[in-house]
C-alpha cells in the first residue's frame, strides 16, 4: 500500500476523509500545512505515489495503476473518501472516480484535465539524474550544484525536497529512471470511458494553460457535473503559490449541498 500520512480531524464530523494525491516529482510532505487545516472537521490522508517519496518503486507508472494504489487506501480506510489531486495526481483521481465511482463522493481535480499533453518532464528527470550525489553533504551543496543546470530556485527548492541527505550516500526519493521511461504515458491519458457524476471541482490557475476552454467539452463528458473555478495569480503550481485561497475554496466545494 501507499506511504500514507494520515491527519486526523480535530473536530470529527460525519464528513468522509479527504485524500490527497501529489504531483509529478512531489510526496506527501508537500501538503502538509493544507492537510493540517483542512483536518479541522475531517480525517485527511495524503499518500506518497508509487515511485515517489517513501512508497514503493515499482515496475510501471501508468493511471490505471496508480488510480489502483488510491482505490487499496480508500478501501483500507472506510471505502469511501473525497479526493483531491494536483496534475499526475489529479490524473489519477479522475482514473479511479471513472472506474472505482463508488468509491469517491466528491472530487477536485487541481491544475489538469483529462486529456494527453505534448509537453515532457524528462529534463528535470536528466538535471536531478546529472547531480553527484557522492559528497553532497548538505541541501545547500546540492542546491549550487544543481543551479548549474536548473536556474529556476523554486524548482530547486521543490525537486530538492524529494532527496535523502540521511542516506549514505545521498539518494534520491523518486524512481527517476522509471518515470523518464514512462514519461509518455505519465503526459498522457489512458482514454477512460464512462461517465463520473459525482460532484467534481476543477480548480485551476489564471496564469496556467494546462486546462484550456476546448477542453472543457472533453471534461463534461467525463464529469457532467463538473464546476469550474480558477485562482487568479496562480500558474501550475497553485496550491504552493496561494494555499489559503486554494484551500478556502476546496474547503467550500466539499463543504456545499
Amino acid at each position: 500500500m501507499l506511504n500514507t500520512t494520515f491527519y486526523r480531524a480535530e473536530r470529527p464530523s460525519d464528513a468522509p476523509p479527504l485524500l490527497i494525491a501529489h504531483g509529478l516529482f512531489g510526496s506527501a510532505r508537500n501538503w502538509g500545512v493544507i492537510c493540517r487545516r483542512l483536518a479541522d472537521t475531517r480525517d485527511v490522508m495524503a499518500v506518497d505515489m508509487r515511485n515517489h517519496g517513501e512508497s514503493a518503486w515499482t515496475e510501471s507508472h501508468r493511471y490505471p495503476d496508480m488510480a489502483a494504489d488510491l482505490a487499496e487506501v480508500i478501501a483500507a480506510n472506510g471505502g469511501r473518501a473525497d479526493v483531491l489531486g494536483h496534475s499526475m495526481g489529479g490524473k489519477a483521481a479522475m482514473t479511479l472516480a471513472l472506474t472505482e465511482p463508488r468509491l469517491v463522493r466528491r472530487l477536485v481535480v487541481a491544475d489538469v484535465a483529462p486529456v494527453a499533453y505534448d509537453h515532457d518532464q524528462t529534463h528535470h528527470i536528466d538535471a536531478m539524474r546529472s547531480l553527484d550525489l557522492s559528497n553532497v553533504a548538505t541541501r545547500g551543496d546540492a542546491d549550487r550544484r544543481l543551479a548549474d543546470v536548473l536556474p529556476d530556485a523554486g524548482l530547486r527548492a521543490f525537486f530538492l525536497q524529494s532527496l535523502d541527505l540521511r542516506s549514505d550516500p545521498p539518494r534520491w526519493r523518486l524512481n527517476l529512471d522509471l518515470l523518464a521511461a514512462e514519461m509518455p504515458h505519465i503526459v498522457g491519458w489512458p482514454g477512460c470511458e464512462g461517465a463520473f457524476d459525482g460532484p467534481t471541482l476543477f480548480l485551476t490557475g489564471e496564469n496556467s494553460n494546462y486546462v484550456r476552454s476546448e477542453y472543457r467539452q472533453t471534461i463534461l463528458s467525463l464529469f457532467p457535473n463538473a464546476r469550474f473555478a480558477e485562482l487568479k495569480g496562480t500558474g501550475h503550481w497553485l496550491h504552493a503559490e496561494k494555499p489559503r485561497a486554494f484551500e478556502e475554496t476546496v474547503r467550500i466545494f466539499l463543504g456545499s449541498a
